[in-house]
């Protein structure tokens, strides 16, 4: 962190985006604090994003924040009203702005939708936060206005010192907090991956006790926090919590079976680490990070001892099958989807060409990788985690000569339109014959000649494919 005055500053250019909102609801009677991450942040120093906005908690219920910000908003929504919450877009500033009633919230029975009720405190709001370093609270007219004397940081639960300590903690037991939403235990591998903090160890035991509580969450709910939890800077801090705590056997279970046993004599390298591994390599992209925490689940089901030794024979093909059936699980998009059981299926396609690369072969690697050929590179890239350094070398030089090869190749002929000469009517037209199978075919044959070949003519086409149906014919 900086230094006070710098943390000041930035706190008071937080105040002062939402002054004018902060000023509206004093003069109605009613309290108005910045809470969570645009506090945190604003301390950390940390660059706004795009999507940034500003979390507010009150004491004003629904009603009465619908209408303080009804003047103030170019546009308000109102998914949240039920939850006490209320969204705008602040005409004056731009900034997006949440405020929420001081609440509490908790699951009930079986329920996977928290059960809410209001507050009149903004300490027994604060307190029911997932983790102190979220729960802390800026009086922002205070703040903004410069009124001497008067607190404006509320932290009832040490936050500030735990962001300067680095360590994850919650307000509150944390087996109440985790029991009122479940997801916490999902959220505390988050924080600690994205800010590089250690975990308390009374999180880790509680998640460890309350694992099978996730299951009272949504399979949307959850999979939007792995989502979030890929895309920060050292995933594999809060991956290898929710495998030490159990959490991933409630809704991936395949993860945790990575770690496989390790036979006295035919030894290999533990596959779950390595997964860790190529995930913090691969840039913060959400379908290459998945690409790479799914690439090697098919090995605990193809692991086999021979001469050779350990061997995990199609076990890219197997791990496609398999992401597909857990991703579709967690309801992710069919296009999300598939991609990354793409990525994953041909994520040892590289290795296969250990002779060279022909042109043929450069281009089927390109049409089979589609719009992902930038994915699969790195992906193939960041698979290499050897400590031998000979190793790594040979194999970053291969990847450079190889892309070097499409580079060149494609300076010769359009890889990014690698079909056919003649489409599907042009063919039904040169040979007389309705839609059906024959028109694949036919269609195959000419997608085997731009492959094998390169471009030729809609002329020379037509005139290989007469031959091939003169061929046809003769069978």
């Amino acid at each position: 962190m900086n230094s006070f005055d710098q943390i000041q500053d930035r706190l008071t250019e937080l105040a002062r985006l939402s002054l004018s909102l902060a000023r509206a609801f004093a003069d109605d009677g009613f309290s108005l604090y910045a809470v969570g991450g645009s506090v945190r942040d604003a301390i950390l120093g940390l660059a706004r994003s795009d999507d940034f906005e500003i979390d507010f908690t009150t004491n004003a219920r629904p009603d009465d924040i619908h209408r303080l910000m009804k003047p103030l908003c170019s546009v308000l929504w109102e998914q949240g009203r039920s939850f006490g919450t209320i969204g705008g877009l602040l005409r004056e500033s731009g900034v997006k702005a949440e405020v929420t009633t001081f609440r509490s919230e908790a699951y009930v029975d079986h329920s996977r939708k928290p059960a809410v009720e209001w507050g009149d405190s903004l300490e027994a709001d604060l307190s029911r936060r997932d983790f102190t370093i979220n729960a802390l609270a800026l009086d922002v007219v205070a703040l903004g206005e410069g009124q001497a004397g008067v607190q404006t940081l509320f932290d009832f639960h040490n936050g500030f010192g735990d962001l300067h300590d680095l360590v994850l903690r919650t307000p509150i037991d944390p087996e109440i907090l985790f029991r009122d939403d479940p997801l916490r235990m999902m959220r505390a591998a988050r924080f600690a991956a994205r800010f590089s903090l250690s975990i308390d160890p009374a999180i880790e035991r509680a998640a460890t006790m309350m694992a099978d509580q996730l299951a009272k969450v949504s399979v949307e709910r959850v999979h939007g926090e792995l989502d979030l939890l890929l895309m920060t800077t050292r995933p594999s801090v809060g991956l290898d919590f929710i495998v030490r705590t159990g959490l991933a056997d409630h809704f991936f279970p395949e993860l945790p079976r990575l770690r496989l046993e390790q036979d006295p004599i035919h030894r290999h390298k533990d596959v779950l680490l390595h997964t860790w591994a190529v995930v913090d390599k691969t840039s913060a992209k959400l379908v290459l990070r998945l690409a790479a925490l799914f690439h090697d689940i098919g090995k605990p089901n193809t692991r086999a001892i021979s001469e050779e030794g350990v061997t995990f024979r199609f076990h890219e093909v197997v791990g496609a099958k398999m992401t597909r059936k857990r991703m579709t699980a967690l309801k992710y998009s069919q296009e999300v989807i598939n991609d990354v059981s793409t990525l994953v299926e041909l994520h040892l396609r590289f290795h296969t060409y250990k002779m060279g690369w022909s042109d043929k072969a450069v281009r089927r690697y390109v049409r089979d990788a589609g719009h992902l050929l930038d994915e699969l590179n790195e992906l193939t890239r960041c698979d290499a985690t050897t400590r031998n350094v000979r190793k790594a070398n040979v194999l970053a030089q291969r990847m450079d000569e190889f892309e070097l090869r499409i580079a060149e190749l494609a300076e010769l002929e359009d890889l990014s339109r690698l079909r056919p000469a003649l489409d599907g009517v042009e063919v039904m037209e040169l040979l007389g014959v309705a839609p059906g199978p024959l028109v694949g075919r036919a269609l195959d044959f000419l997608m085997d000649i731009r492959l094998d070949e390169g471009e030729i003519t809609r002329a020379e086409a037509a005139v290989r494919l007469r031959e091939w149906w003169s061929d046809m014919g003769e069978v």
